[in-house]
């Protein structure tokens, strides 16, 4: 007879559900999410779903004010930098260690996958969530073949917030796209023998992906001076920002 799931496996998939919700651009920046509302979703009782909400906000996914309710954290520059820069200092140690350890085949896997991400971040009507996921799949795979759990477990817990900004909708008319074959650019000098030119090659890519969040995020900043304090769950008082090129580019992807 199988066994009641207890709170804490409960709270995990809470936490699952929700953050999808919140990558799939389901429940945009700034706009308020209710426990309440959650748990009577997921047919759950109150306390497993806020503890999700609670390691959500510890991840900088959500945030919350006494008496106010809890939203979709909104970003500050502050917020985008200081993010990067830790990705930047683990990333950079992980394309090291890859030189050093990772396998002729896991090179070989690796530079056909950063080819499929770089292709499908230009395809037309790519879905952005499926080009998020495997685009997490390399980075992740990239740190597992440089066979250092605690830098993967650390890349894990920092991945959430760039890919909620990565869902951010973005037109590329303006210039703002996506270099191509920036992917496999960085994989072939990673596949390389070279540890330096591979940590060159990282710190780059972290640094350009900084910058574009920091353009599409832009909106964000703006708006947050003027009403970033509203926690309103009335539609027309909600936080919101008006996108430049969001309707046409609602389904497309933004590289990161």
């Amino acid at each position: 007879m199988r066994e009641r799931p207890d709170a804490t496996d409960l709270a995990g998939e809470a936490y699952v559900i929700i953050r999808e919700r919140i990558l799939r651009g389901e429940v945009a920046i700034g706009h308020v999410i209710s426990r309440r509302k959650i748990a009577a979703e997921l047919g759950m009782s109150f306390l497993p779903v806020s503890e999700a909400f609670l390691r959500l906000e510890f991840e900088g996914l959500l945030e919350s004010r006494p008496r106010a309710g809890t939203r979709v954290r909104i970003p500050s520059r502050e917020d985008v930098r200081g993010h990067y820069l830790v990705r930047e200092a683990l990333e950079v140690q992980v394309a090291r260690l890859f030189v050093d350890t990772a396998t002729a085949e896991e090179r070989a896997e690796l530079l056909k996958l950063a080819a499929r991400v770089d292709a499908m971040s230009v395809a037309p009507g790519t879905n952005r969530f499926h080009y998020l996921k495997l685009h997490e799949t390399l980075h992740r795979r990239i740190a597992e073949c440089a066979r250092c759990q605690a830098l993967c477990d650390a890349i894990e817990k920092t991945r959430a917030l760039s890919s909620t900004w990565l869902c951010v909708a973005r037109s590329f008319a303006n210039g703002n796209g996506p270099a191509p074959g920036r992917h496999q650019q960085l994989m072939e000098l990673l596949a390389g023998r070279d540890r330096e030119a591979a940590a060159a090659a990282m710190r780059e890519h972290v640094s350009s992906s900084m910058q574009r969040a920091l353009e599409r995020l832009e909106p964000y900043f703006r708006a947050a001076k003027s009403h970033g304090k509203t926690y309103s769950r009335n539609p027309k008082k909600q936080f919101s920002v008006e996108l430049p090129g969001a309707k046409a580019a609602s389904d497309s992807v933004v590289n990161a």
